[in-house]
């Protein structure tokens, strides 16, 4: 590391660069929207392409629409590869997900820029439907690389619109030839905006991430019986929308009484027939369980199929439960957290190890390869929101921790 010790990306065009792909699938009101496998994907994805292509990277496309550009190395071994998505939810920001592909090929392009070869080739990577906001499950392009979905079962499963994920794949252009995870990297590190608070707090600039929360997605049906709002007495109703309310309260309770890092969200509500005077025969709702402890996931877990079971003999109402997504919880490599606690250090910049709150690709990619994150501060906190911003002094920081961190794994 020491010879390359003061090597650093160009600021603006790394800025430039998030800014360019920010305005493909941007809406009124300032958010982006470029959902998996939609034109705007698509513009998305032809864009990053390109710049890879014009920075002379060897650019492999997957069967499930993975991108991967490679710059090659002094030997022939498994890449250091870095990377994450572009996908983004219906009202997103501009860095989750954009900014560790674009500080990626913007480490890349400075190494190559600078004559400098490695001994391992060095690699950046674009997942597909890493937010799972248009069909599920999240992390879906990472989690076939890896090999925890199969290929042929990701293609032919259905999404919106009548069509499927491999029909989709090949109406943009990116229903590639490779096998997913032929290339088994010898380590990766995603750097992303932290998408909490944390780190704002002034306790440190960068994150060295040295876990990830366990996750647990369910649908939550219950079932009563529509009737007369006005003529129905309240003791003789089977109110469903008053089921998804004793759902939302518990999973928020549960949450603080199991406290620690434990989170519980009911993100979706759906009432049928949802109209103003008729009682609710029906609620869909969703929840999300989070805890960085696989043992107090599934205590969370046990506890909310429990007290549906009781909401059931006590109410009359039907309860069921289907679950959506489960990742369990995530620990990095140490090695690689010290490669970022070093470069931190090297920037003479304070550093936090620190836990990550959200679901990340590198948590896929550390089932098959050393793996870790670096975090940069989230302005006030936010995400997946048009008020997504991270200062850019913060953003150049993270590329050049990246940087380093790379240069020093791939020697």
């Amino acid at each position: 590391m020491s010879d390359n010790r003061d090597l650093r990306i160009d600021r603006q065009r790394l800025m430039d660069s998030l800014e360019t792909l920010g305005q493909l699938g941007r809406k009124a009101d300032g958010s982006c929207c470029r959902l998996a496998l939609t034109d705007e994907d698509k513009l998305g994805r032809d864009l990053v392409v390109s710049w890879m292509k014009h920075l002379g990277l060897e650019v492999k496309v997957d069967r499930v629409g993975n991108i991967l550009g490679l710059l090659p190395g002094s030997e022939t071994l498994p890449p250091v590869m870095t990377g994450s998505h572009i996908d983004t939810v219906a009202t997103g920001g501009k860095l989750d997900g954009c900014y560790g592909v674009l500080a990626g090929l913007e480490a890349l392009r400075t190494v190559k820029e600078a004559g400098i070869v490695t001994r391992h080739p060095l690699a950046v990577a674009v997942f597909t439907n890493e937010e799972g906001a248009r069909f599920q499950p999240d992390m879906l392009g990472s989690l076939v690389y890896v090999g925890g979905l199969g290929v042929e079962e990701t293609l032919a499963a259905p999404i919106s619109g009548g069509s499927t994920i491999g029909e989709a794949l090949a109406r943009i252009g990116y229903a590639g030839s490779e096998e997913p995870g032929s290339i088994v990297p010898a380590a990766f590190i995603e750097a992303h905006i932290e998408q909490g608070p944390i780190l704002t707090s002034g306790v440190g600039r960068i994150g060295a991430v040295k876990d990830l929360q366990g996750i647990s997605w369910q649908e939550v049906t219950i079932q009563g019986a529509a009737n007369h709002a006005g003529t129905t007495p309240m003791n003789l109703r089977r109110d469903a929308a008053w089921g998804a309310a004793q759902v939302i309260c518990f999973v928020h309770d549960l949450a603080l009484e199991l406290g620690g890092s434990q989170v519980g969200t009911v993100g979706s509500v759906k009432l049928d027939p949802g109209l103003i005077n008729v009682i609710p025969r029906e609620a869909v709702l969703t929840v999300d369980l989070r805890n960085p402890l696989e043992s107090r996931l599934q205590e969370a877990e046990q506890r909310l199929a429990g007290f549906l079971e009781t909401l059931a003999v006590e109410t009359g109402l039907e309860t069921s439960l289907r679950p959506l997504s489960r990742t369990e919880p995530v620990v990095f490599d140490d090695h690689i957290i010290d490669v970022i606690r070093q470069s931190a250090e090297l920037m003479g910049q304070p550093y936090l190890i620190m836990t990550s709150g959200a679901g990340q690709d590198a948590q896929m990619l550390a089932r098959i390869c050393p793996s870790a994150m670096i975090f940069v501060p989230s302005i006030g906190g936010i995400s997946h929101s048009p008020l997504e911003a991270t200062n850019p002094d913060d953003l150049e920081l993270g590329a050049n921790v990246l940087l380093q961190a790379m240069l020093k794994l791939a020697e």
